[in-house]
């Protein structure tokens, strides 16, 4: 290890130490009913509630385990940030989720882009982290010289910065995010800067005022990404980048996801679905674009890998404007293996079973009883892919001893076939 890596670990965990030594006097650390600040770790047990008082802090070789049905409640004064420098594992159900969020009275439309809390950086000591059947909502704050994540030399470790839900930076760590919900932050969900990942059965909506992805890697990533539905981001559904002086180079498989009226809000050259740069090897297969602003785009100054592979996406647009600009030969699209892309409005209309195609692209509201499962007669079904593999077909362990297997691909484009 270089020196100057050996001397940032260390300050890290002098920092570390000595905050949450501070922080941690007169702490209620009940696994049950009770409120947080400082270190924390063991379980929080089903149906609790956990007022954040400040920033929480999982020390480094520690645990904290999350069972269905928990509040984690922000002090909306505090706008604590969740540093886990050891492991968590925040394990919901689909009826009874794990709830990141802040009190009734702050969720409202004011206050619908959050930044009204911090988000969950994971440390580069954090070995594991797991979100399953998990809400993360009305966060992303702005860091200050205060905040315990520059401190420490975390995310981007500078004042200013608008914070993600979720930061991971363990290119050896093991992360896992899967049935579950982000919505109503500030800029990025996901700032993702190594290890091997799946991202599945996601859903992402009404997130980025002037910037923002969904899912944004970075090198040292190993990624399946599947089953997620991206609605209205500011910015990418994916940013896909080799970017930082990370081993191994990112590689991102991304299949059978949904995107829809994406990278509208942000009228740059950059804005729009899939963005790829900096030698970043990604396969995608069987993605539906619908009024997204442009499709598969690259950097043409710094282009993805030549293995990468693109095949059986399908793209729709409302208006002619939309199905201009993601036509091959323009703006940097990237041409795929049996692609369905259409050269006129309303060609190729995937026939979701509720939405309404003609949806104000600048909007970011998001309608919780919109339905984009594939009507019988949908054109999009049986035009998928299923012969080519993911990087986690095996698995991933956890310590625990549970194995998260990336799901198989479908025979349908999109993240939703028919309603069973």
């Amino acid at each position: 290890m270089k020196l100057k890596q050996v001397l940032a670990v260390l300050a890290i965990s002098t920092v570390a130490f000595t905050g949450c030594e501070k922080a941690n006097k007169g702490v209620d650390t009940t696994p049950t009913n009770g409120s947080a600040i400082g270190e924390v770790s063991g379980i929080w047990s089903k149906g609790s509630v956990h007022e954040i008082k400040g920033d929480i802090i999982i020390p480094a070789g520690q645990s904290l385990t999350i069972e269905e049905g928990v509040t984690v409640l922000m002090d909306v004064t505090a706008k604590p940030e969740v540093v886990v420098m050891g492991n968590l594992y925040s394990l919901g159900t689909i009826e009874n989720p794990v709830k990141f969020t802040v009190s009734d009275a702050y969720r409202t439309t004011e206050n619908k882009f959050g930044k009204l809390w911090g988000g969950i950086l994971a440390g580069p000591t954090c070995a594991e982290l797991v979100l399953d059947h998990t809400i993360l909502e009305y966060g992303g704050a702005t860091t200050s010289d205060a905040s315990t994540s520059v401190k420490m030399g975390l995310y981007k470790a500078v004042a200013g910065e608008n914070l993600p839900a979720l930061w991971f930076s363990n290119i050896n760590g093991k992360l896992i995010v899967q049935n579950s919900i982000i919505r109503n932050f500030q800029e990025d969900c996901t700032y993702i800067e190594g290890g091997k990942s799946i991202f599945a059965n996601n859903v992402f909506y009404t997130t980025g005022v002037t910037g923002g992805e969904a899912m944004n890697f970075k090198s040292g990533c190993l990624a399946d990404v599947a089953y997620n539905l991206v609605y209205s981001t500011n910015t990418n559904a994916l940013k896909l980048s080799n970017s930082g002086d990370r081993t191994p180079q990112a590689y991102i498989i991304a299949y059978n996801n949904t995107m829809v009226n994406t990278g509208w809000r942000r009228p740059t050259a950059k804005g729009g679905s899939v963005w790829l740069e900096a030698t970043v090897r990604a396969d995608l297969y069987n993605n539906l674009f619908a009024n997204t602003r442009f499709g598969v785009k690259r950097d043409p100054k710094k282009p993805e890998d030549k293995r990468s592979v693109y095949s059986n996406n399908w793209y729709y647009g409302f208006d002619q404007t939309t199905v201009n600009q993601f036509q091959v030969g323009k703006n940097d699209i990237v041409a795929g293996t049996d692609d369905v892309r259409g050269t006129t409005a309303g060609q190729n209309d995937p026939k979701f079973v509720n939405f309404p195609l003609d949806n104000p692209v600048l909007s970011a509201d998001f309608n919780t009883a919109w339905d984009f499962h594939l009507q019988g007669n949908s054109p999009a079904l049986g035009k998928g892919i299923t012969t080519f593999t993911r990087n986690h077909k095996a698995g991933i362990t956890t310590a625990n001893g549970i194995t998260y297997v990336s799901p198989e691909p479908a025979v349908y484009v999109g993240a939703y076939g028919t309603k069973l």
